[in-house]
């Protein structure tokens, strides 16, 4: 994705933001704002916003899985089925 096409000064988001906006959902591609020529904002439609937040908190849940790992917090495989087996079986 190119940003440089993407890039709109303040006074066109004033003057078009219903335009923006079906761009925004149209397009899935965030929006660069400059004000006084310097990029001060970015924006984006809610579907693709709420997509990037899913893939960082994913992104969050494997880095701390790492981490994890780093710092010798792991147990086996066998030890977590057993144990996962012994739970469901006293829910049955």
């Amino acid at each position: 994705m190119r940003y440089s096409t993407q890039i709109k000064p303040i006074s066109y988001l004033k003057a078009n933001a219903a335009e923006v906006l079906q761009e925004l959902a149209d397009q899935r591609q965030p929006m660069v704002i400059t004000q006084n020529g310097e990029a001060k904002a970015v924006i984006q439609d809610v579907v693709s916003y709420e997509q990037n937040q899913e893939t960082l908190a994913l992104l969050k849940i494997l880095a701390l899985g790492n981490q994890q790992v780093t710092q010798g917090r792991v147990k086996p495989l066998s030890a977590v089925a057993k144990r996962i087996r012994a739970l469901t079986a006293t829910e049955d």
